[in-house]
């Protein structure tokens, strides 16, 4: 389906609150309490392919970094009920993941997108994958017959995606993204210039020094430590998986716009 008329940043940040996208979304409070918590304690599959290692195991460190860079409750004693994603932090987020796409296509660099949450994403990163194509970007074709412990490694559209059953897989494991990257050293092919992903795909990558920006909701606090820490460049706050995905059509249209795509 084509792509919404360009929204202005006011337009866009409107949109974003009528679509939950940001603003009142739908995550509760104690879903991304839970989270931050898990991810402090050391549960890797919270760590989103990223090395943490002792340096974030206070949960109130890791609240503080998603209040500033995302806008949820910085309040610690708030503990169930609504949270937030600040629509003007996710339209910031889109401006700097703009001008790193507007540096990969003035470069023609080599571009590989994935997704480990299809459902809502998976038509975000085709559309910004056709762009870039089109401004001469080279995108990455990942090796066949990679698999993981999960499932098989497979592209969709321009974008790796994890198959399980013959479905695609909301993953947040690094795994699938190890696979690709480990094929292409072992096969002699140049690792990509930039990642494009979310989750587990985008962690790892920045932690194996790719360039690496993504996606990430309030309840997925790694990829913002990362881009705290300068591992991950950006990353971008919204829900990620919203009742329907063609609700991201205006932001992926802004996106692009910003990037001069």
């Amino acid at each position: 389906m084509p792509i919404s008329a360009t929204p202005s940043r006011v337009e866009l940040v409107d949109h974003l609150v009528r679509t939950r996208i940001a603003g009142d979304v739908a995550t509760p409070r104690e879903n991304n309490l839970s989270h931050y918590r898990q991810l402090a304690n050391g549960v890797r599959n919270f760590w989103l392919g990223l090395e943490l290692g002792d340096r974030w195991t206070d949960e109130q460190d890791v609240l503080a970094v998603m209040a500033e860079r995302v806008g949820v409750n910085d309040d610690p004693e708030y503990r169930y009920g609504q949270d937030t994603i600040d629509p003007e932090l996710t339209v910031d987020g889109l401006n700097r993941m703009a001008a790193r796409l507007r540096k990969a296509a003035e470069g023609r660099q080599r571009v590989l997108f994935a997704t480990g949450h299809p459902g809502g994403l998976l038509d975000v990163h085709r559309a910004t994958a056709a762009a870039l194509r089109a401004a001469g970007c080279e995108i990455v074709v990942i090796p066949p017959g990679l698999q993981t412990d999960e499932g098989y490694v497979w592209q969709v559209a321009d974008v790796a995606v994890l198959e399980h059953g013959a479905t695609l897989w909301h993953t947040h494991s690094g795994e699938p993204m190890k696979a690709v990257l480990t094929a292409l050293e072992r096969a002699g092919r140049p690792l990509p210039d930039l990642v494009v992903a979310d989750h587990g795909w985008a962690g790892y990558a920045g932690r194996h020094g790719v360039d690496s920006v993504g996606y990430a909701d309030c309840n997925d606090p790694a990829l913002f430590i990362g881009e705290a820490e300068g591992v991950v460049q950006v990353a971008v706050p919204l829900d990620d998986h919203v009742v329907s995905p063609r609700h991201y059509d205006p932001m992926v249209a802004y996106l692009l716009a910003e990037a001069g795509l």
